[in-house]
């Protein structure tokens, strides 16, 4: 999506949030791939993220919206804004600066099933206490 398609409100019309008005949004690296986070979005942060380029969700436990780095500086800067084919789901194409996950790895899918159990494929980055001051 261009920038200006944030002034054509059929955009955000044509996504099925649910009825807590959020729709699943899967954040992936644009250029390599990398699913890096699951999260969700009310209208509001996707029209914030459309709007800024920069990407915006609804936090459920806090019952707010949370600019991503807000707090940590690890932004997601949007490259494109794709919806799926039933209309319930966006992925977000981003360029993730920094971790994507608050335990401080790139992606938040850094677990792997396997025969033992849980298994941990993927280290941390950066202490979660240098991104949030005591995680």
């Amino acid at each position: 999506m261009t920038e200006d398609a944030t002034t054509d409100p059929a955009l955000l019309d044509a996504i099925a949030f649910d009825a807590q008005g959020l729709v699943p949004a899967i954040a992936q690296q644009f250029d390599t791939g990398e699913v890096l986070m699951l999260a969700w979005m009310d209208r509001a942060a996707v029209a914030e993220t459309l709007a800024t380029r920069r990407a915006c969700y609804y936090s459920r436990s806090r019952g707010r919206q949370w600019r991503k780095g807000e707090t940590s500086g690890q932004i997601q800067r949007l490259v494109e804004l794709r919806l799926d084919c039933d209309g319930d789901s966006v992925l977000l194409l981003v360029d993730q600066h920094g971790v994507a996950c608050h335990t401080g790895r790139r992606s938040c899918f850094y677990r792997a099933a396997g025969t033992e159990g849980w298994r941990e494929v993927a280290e941390r980055v950066v202490a979660p206490e240098r991104l949030y001051g005591g995680a």
